[in-house]
């Protein structure tokens, strides 16, 4: 069921065609995969255990919100896009169609959780995104937001999925200043791939013809046999050590936080 808070102009944030045409696609790629398997672990982390009502906003191609629905959360999907939402439509799971730059319902219920994975980058003032979800969050609950690192890895890929910048660990911080939410930890994800987007960027060079799904299509490319496996693994193994705290540097941040009680 999907029900309608507010109503959004998609391709301000993303090209709704790429959510719509690659949602096959990424359901199969290996990093989208580890970020869904990263954040149930950070929720689990933070003591947010099932059968705790979870919010996945920006739920997009669905990743997230499947991850959760199998471990046993009670989780509700929110994007801007109805498209993508008729396509993860189904009997059982409850979906809101909400722009994140827009007032929230005055009687929208917080969440025991919420999550925002590659979302506020999307956004002019994320400052106002985080504001309201903190609204969202229950005193208590917890937001595990995530986006993309390092300025000077911003990219044609960046461009064509409308993100606004990327992050170093300050600027996530100040996102987060009179929000209602308080960022108990930083971490970084993805440390052994930023020299292989350093070489991607510099080698990149789009045609002019090139759609934005077909820009998107070619970054998301993988290598032949054996080498998914291998990012398989790495992924897997930067997890661990994301949980543990120890990366220094990544292709993604992510904040860790509470609203307070």
């Amino acid at each position: 069921m999907i029900v309608r808070w507010s109503i959004g102009r998609p391709d301000q944030n993303m090209p709704e065609d790429i959510l719509v045409q690659l949602s096959v696609l990424i359901a199969r790629h290996p990093w989208f995969q580890a970020r869904a398997r990263l954040a149930v672990a950070l929720l689990e982390r933070m003591s947010v255990r099932p059968p705790a009502r979870v919010l996945d906003v920006g739920c997009g191609w669905g990743l997230n919100l499947a991850a959760l629905e199998r471990r046993g959360y009670r989780a509700v999907g929110l994007d801007v896009s109805r498209r993508a939402l008729e396509l993860l439509d189904r009997p059982g799971r409850r979906l809101l169609e909400a722009d994140l730059t827009q007032p929230l319902p005055p009687d929208a219920e917080p969440y025991d959780a919420v999550l925002a994975l590659d979302v506020i980058e999307h956004l002019d003032d994320d400052r106002g995104a985080v504001a309201r979800l903190a609204r969202l969050t229950s005193p208590g609950g917890v937001a595990v937001v995530s986006v993309p690192a390092l300025p000077e890895l911003f990219s044609e890929f960046d461009s064509v999925q409308g993100h606004r910048r990327r992050y170093l660990p300050d600027a996530l911080r100040r996102a987060f200043v009179d929000s209602g939410l308080v960022v108990e930890r930083i971490l970084w994800w993805g440390s052994w791939l930023v020299p292989l987007l350093r070489r991607r960027r510099a080698r990149s060079r789009g045609r002019a013809d090139d759609s934005p799904a077909a820009i998107y299509r070619r970054h998301l490319a993988l290598p032949p046999w054996p080498a998914p496996l291998a990012l398989r693994l790495g992924l897997a193994l930067e997890q661990s050590r994301t949980l543990r705290y120890k990366p220094r540097i990544g292709t993604s941040l992510v904040a860790l936080a509470r609203r307070p009680a």
